[in-house]
């Protein structure tokens, strides 16, 4: 198989690292966080004029993209300048739900994402729900005029700012069944949605969201009742796919700062990145990035993969770059001394964005639980 990026994805890729790169220090990064939206409308504007919101989206829902190798071009340049704009939550994690889902005028949502002209968030993982997709207890009951949907809705990225959320809820089974969850359009300031926001420890918004007896037109449905699960599933997939590759580009400027401090920090007369014992633990370093780094390669290639294959290849990545993230952020840090944790340095701040991605659908235990139980499946059907 060829993993060689074509020419366009090049062209993007060397586009948005640039741009990055230029227009978006630090310190635009730290005010951005501390605003009153935690993201910058200016900056949302400009990532879809350079058709980086476009490319995480195919040609059928307003797009050019939208494959995995896409998405891993995008948010790897996106990591790398610890971009804050809400591109996981409204392309990837609401954006795929509604285009696995959708169809009829729902679908005519997507070109409004794909040019950035509105936001949506996925408002999914709830309290006691631990990682697992098909433990819903928010209810969506029918009524004469639709549907009333009660419950509550934890860590939900970007939900005050969004103006549309992707709402999973149950409208049939119990609690854990995989059958009976259903997907709703739940329009922001819809009577009875309360929502609470707050800031990350990475600079990142999200927000509780409460759902009180909230009425909703029978058109809000997304796709066939009670069979959401497979939509959020694809969704996840696409955001694990999001979210090692936004990592990797975090552990890559990560170690090009720590290279470059061992380069000019001098101790004895010597840079210390002469001394071998600091030189093997670089080593280290580089190796599991390299580790990482084939692992997000290959969640990308098998995102249309049969199911079992693309998603043992999904949490293979997102258990790597967990281990490998607190690895790189941790001899990172250590090999900067007392300096490594200093706000005025952005390191600590890349620590922090790998300590929140591997919480991010599913931490580092809970994707090998699942690697592996995903293995013995595969090996009784083959049995």
């Amino acid at each position: 198989m060829d993993f060689n990026h074509t020419e366009d994805r090049r062209m993007l890729a060397d586009l948005l690292t640039r741009y990055v790169a230029e227009q978006y220090p630090m310190e635009a990064r730290h005010a951005i966080a501390a605003s009153p939206q935690g993201y910058s409308p200016q900056q949302w504007g400009r990532f879809a004029e350079l058709g980086v919101i476009g490319a995480l989206f195919g040609e059928e829902h307003g797009g050019f993209g939208g494959t995995g190798f896409d998405l891993a071009v995008v948010f790897e340049a996106l990591g790398a300048g610890l971009v804050l704009e809400p591109l996981l939550a409204s392309a990837v994690l609401a954006g795929s739900a509604i285009a696995h889902a959708a169809a009829g005028p729902q679908a005519d949502t997507l070109a409004a994402l794909a040019d950035g002209s509105r936001i949506a968030t996925l408002a999914h993982e709830e309290p006691e729900s631990r990682y697992d997709l098909q433990r819903v207890a928010t209810l969506a009951r029918r009524d004469s005029q639709g549907y009333v949907l009660d419950g509550r809705k934890a860590v939900v990225g970007f939900g005050a700012q969004a103006q549309l959320l992707v709402v999973s809820a149950r409208t049939s089974g119990e609690v854990a069944d995989p059958a009976g969850i259903s997907l709703f359009l739940v329009p922001a300031g819809t009577p009875g949605v309360h929502v609470r926001a707050y800031p990350n420890i990475d600079g990142t918004r999200a927000a509780e969201i409460v759902l009180d007896q909230v009425r909703l037109p029978a058109t809000a449905l997304l796709g066939a009742e009670g069979q959401g699960l497979a939509s959020l599933e694809h969704a996840a997939g696409r955001g694990i796919v999001a979210l090692c590759a936004e990592a990797l580009g975090a552990m890559e400027a990560a170690k090009k700062a720590t290279i470059e401090y061992l380069q000019t920090r001098r101790q004895f007369g010597k840079p210390i990145g002469s001394f071998q014992a600091l030189q093997h633990r670089m080593a280290d370093v580089l190796l599991e990035i390299e580790q990482a780094r084939s692992a997000v390669i290959n969640a990308a290639a098998a995102l249309d993969a049969d199911r079992v294959t693309r998603e043992r290849a999904l949490s293979a990545a997102k258990y790597t770059i967990g281990r490998v993230g607190a690895l790189v952020a941790e001899e990172c840090i250590q090999l900067h001394g007392g300096i490594g944790m200093t706000w005025e340095l952005p390191l600590p701040h890349y620590a922090k964005r790998l300590v929140m991605i591997d919480h991010q659908l599913g931490d580092e235990d809970h994707h090998l639980a699942r690697f592996i139980a995903l293995g013995a499946q595969a090996a009784k059907e083959a049995a």
